[in-house]
């Protein structure tokens, strides 16, 4: 299946993921400047009214780059909404992208029934994070466009498949557009999920370490200094497994090794309590020993272009 047509001109193949609390405009900005999909929660525009102004912000934005740079499109950006009972704003949320009609809405938890209808009215299109082969097959029953497979090592709500396990299961049944997470940090890798059978690589904790993430310096430098031992997995914080970086639990007086169980029941995502609790538990995927440095996004998004084509390079002089 061919990818969908404003898919086809990005500059590198590669999804960036929307980050709790760290993604913002100004990121989102840059990634979509420089030729990769850009996006966001909708839930970190706060409150629920800014969400307009945030769309109205990076429209303009990526309008004016596309005037100064004459043949030069930006890449698509696009909105994550969480598909819960927790989320009381996604009926809000939803009304806003529409009017809008924000090119990509990325839909997590719950199959997007409802939302896929809305998002096809206007032309838009909906991928579906998915941890398992039932998941695809449901997202898919839900008409989605896409799907975005959360593998092991992902940051926040990460699953536990390997990556070559769950792309070969799914490629199985579906020939549609597929952006792989879990642990991509660097060109290499991006090749890798392509060459495994994805179409994109789905980024997310690489673009926390960088200058316009919203996250604080002590959250950047702790992705910098740490390696994949120091990400712990646990469902204690939101009620869903996901990883998070243990220095940031042993900070908040919490004994990484001991966490209390949760079940699904005590799921909750985005709320204002929820906001807070993030400002000080750092998600981040089993990538991290790979992040050396924080860099300007567009800088990095260059450098991840000169490592994937060096990375293809290599592969083709390969004598295997």
């Amino acid at each position: 299946m061919a990818l969908p047509a404003v898919l086809q001109n990005l500059r590198l193949p590669v999804i960036c993921s929307p980050m709790f609390i760290a993604s913002n405009p100004l990121l989102v900005i840059e990634q979509c400047k420089a030729g990769v999909v850009g996006s966001f929660p909708a839930l970190n525009a706060r409150p629920q009214s800014r969400l307009g102004e945030w769309l109205v912000e990076i429209e303009t934005a990526l309008a004016a780059f596309e005037a100064a740079n004459p043949g030069k499109k930006a890449a698509p950006f696009a909105v994550n909404q969480i598909v819960h009972k927790s989320n009381d704003r996604l009926e809000a949320d939803m009304a806003t992208c529409v009017a809008h009609k924000v090119p990509i809405i990325i839909t997590s938890l719950r199959a997007p029934d409802a939302i896929v209808p809305a998002v096809h009215s206007y032309g838009g299109l909906v991928f579906h994070d998915v941890i398992s082969v039932r998941h695809a097959q449901k997202a898919l029953e839900a008409g989605v466009d896409g799907l975005i497979l959360v593998c092991a090592g992902a940051g926040g709500h990460a699953g536990t498949l390997s990556p070559f396990a769950l792309v070969g299961e799914i490629r199985k049944f579906y020939d549609g557009p597929i952006a792989l997470s879990g642990s991509i940090t660097n060109g290499q890798a991006i090749l890798a999920a392509q060459a495994m059978g994805a179409d994109f690589a789905y980024i997310g904790t690489r673009f926390i370490a960088t200058q316009e993430a919203n996250a604080v310096e002590a959250y950047k430098q702790a992705i910098v200094d740490s390696a994949a031992k120091d990400v712990v997995y646990t469902p204690y914080f939101t009620g869903v497994h996901g990883n998070y970086l243990t220095r940031s639990i042993v900070a908040a007086g919490l004994d990484p090794a001991n966490l209390p169980v949760k079940d699904k029941t005590a799921m909750s995502f985005g709320g204002a309590r929820d906001a807070k609790a993030w400002k000080d538990i750092w998600g981040a995927g089993q990538g991290v020993g790979t992040i050396d440095d924080v860099l300007p996004a567009g800088e990095l998004i260059t450098r991840l272009k000169q490592e994937y084509r060096s990375a293809k390079t290599a592969l083709c002089n390969n004598p295997f």
